[in-house]
């Protein structure tokens, strides 16, 4: 069986999978879950069968942004490598893996024992998702390209906003500038938490509808160029309030998702005697339930660009983007402003790049051109620059030179691992 290589963004929240010949990744969830409706436990991609998504507990193998339950991620693993998801024969497969930037040794170490004497894989090598990010044609991302068949720039930084926490990441020549590192302890999973807290205080208790919250935040929220002004906005009546949303929950009986109304399928909200006060009601059948989305539908993102809302004493993401660059040379640091990459599920959230674009700009002294790029899919953008640098002949020599293969590693250990994989932090 000729080699193929298996390309995986093991991500806190999300696997994103598939062999590197092929154009499209597939989506699993990163965690075993159990449905207190059904009584079930359902393990990474196993979930798409559940028919009542209420009150699901969740097991995570992240927490805080490392790997730290390999219980949970080996049975999801075990799904993935032993062709139930992927099917592929692990002795003949190049495996080519996601890890958290910084990543500790030991859980460093762990990766490498799994991969090669639990799975047996040919050969792999590790990486962190910004540095994946990093293969992708960055300049596309601007209405350009890359000169000379030249593939990647020399110069950019990755702001990785994810679902445990937000990363930003300058490279120069492929590598990270580890000085110019920073950290900001916010991503999705709190702004589903938040929502939840918001939601059980002003309306009905929802602090155990993770799944639910987590949808209405998708597709309900967005960021706010002009906070204040929206924010006086929601207070006007619904007539004049453009910003207030009715979203319908679903019953998981005869409707398995939730809607906007007045979007698709949904109907227009029913005029209440007092909406101002209402945050549930019936629709003339009295079969609908309906949550009012006002101005929580920016108020919660909003804690990505100041996380002192909510009592967090750290900088948010254009501030951040501002201390990692000042960290690194001042040669380089306007063509790190000129290419600045968003990727990870926050930003699709609508606005997010405007957004960064407009706080950078306020920022950046002026002599700097501020540019700030987003693929139509962030979330996989890690995925398919791994995925470049597994296919394209202008990666062929680093991508060899970064593989460890399992006779090696029977030989060397982890040492031989840590030593070709430090450069991708």
């Amino acid at each position: 069986m000729a080699s193929r290589t298996l390309v995986v963004d093991n991500g806190a929240s999300t696997i994103k999978c598939g062999f590197a010949d092929e154009k499209t990744y597939r989506t699993i969830p990163n965690n075993i879950t159990r449905s207190k409706a059904e009584r079930k436990t359902f393990v990474g991609d196993q979930l798409g069968t559940c028919k009542d998504f209420s009150g699901l507990y969740y097991r995570l193998p992240f927490e805080k942004g490392l790997l730290t339950s390999w219980d949970v991620e080996k049975q999801v693993w075990d799904r993935l490598f032993t062709g139930k998801i992927t099917p592929c024969d692990p002795a003949t497969t190049t495996l080519v893996i996601s890890e958290p930037i910084l990543n500790l040794p030991n859980i460093a170490t762990t990766y490498d024992q799994l991969v090669f004497e639990e799975y047996g894989f040919q050969s792999y090598t590790r990486m962190s998702a910004p540095q994946m990010a990093m293969y992708n044609e960055i300049p596309r991302l601007y209405g350009q390209r890359m000169s000379s068949g030249k593939k990647r720039v020399d110069c950019a930084l990755i702001v990785d906003s994810g679902y445990s926490f937000t990363h930003i990441v300058p490279f120069w020549k492929g590598k990270p500038i580890l000085v110019g590192i920073r950290r900001i302890n916010v991503g999705g999973k709190l702004l589903t938490n938040h929502l939840k807290e918001i939601i059980s205080f002003r309306y009905w208790n929802m602090m155990d509808e993770t799944h639910l919250v987590n949808e209405v935040k998708e597709a309900c929220c967005y960021v706010s160029d002009n906070f204040w002004e929206e924010l006086d906005i929601c207070k006007k009546s619904p007539r004049a309030n453009k910003i207030l949303q009715h979203y319908v929950l679903p019953d998981y009986s005869m409707q398995q998702t939730g809607y906007i109304k007045g979007k698709g399928k949904a109907k227009k909200p029913k005029k209440r005697k007092n909406e101002d006060d209402m945050a549930v009601d019936n629709d003339k059948n009295g079969d609908e339930q309906i949550l009012t989305m006002n101005n929580e539908r920016f108020t919660v993102p909003e804690i990505l660009f100041n996380p002192s809302d909510i009592g967090m004493e750290q900088a948010g993401i254009p501030e951040a983007i501002v201390d990692a660059i000042s960290a690194c040379d001042e040669e380089i640091q306007g063509m790190l402003y000129a290419n600045v990459v968003l990727i990870g599920g926050n930003a699709k959230l609508p606005g997010f790049k405007e957004r960064v674009t407009h706080d950078l700009r306020q920022f950046v002294p002026s002599e700097y051109e501020v540019r700030v790029g987003v693929d139509k899919d962030p979330l996989g953008y890690a995925w398919k620059g791994a995925k470049g640098l597994a296919t394209m002949d202008e990666f062929a020599s680093e991508f060899k030179s970064r593989l460890v293969t399992r006779a090696e590693y029977l030989e060397s250990g982890s040492y031989l691992c840590e030593s070709r994989f430090r450069s991708g932090v």
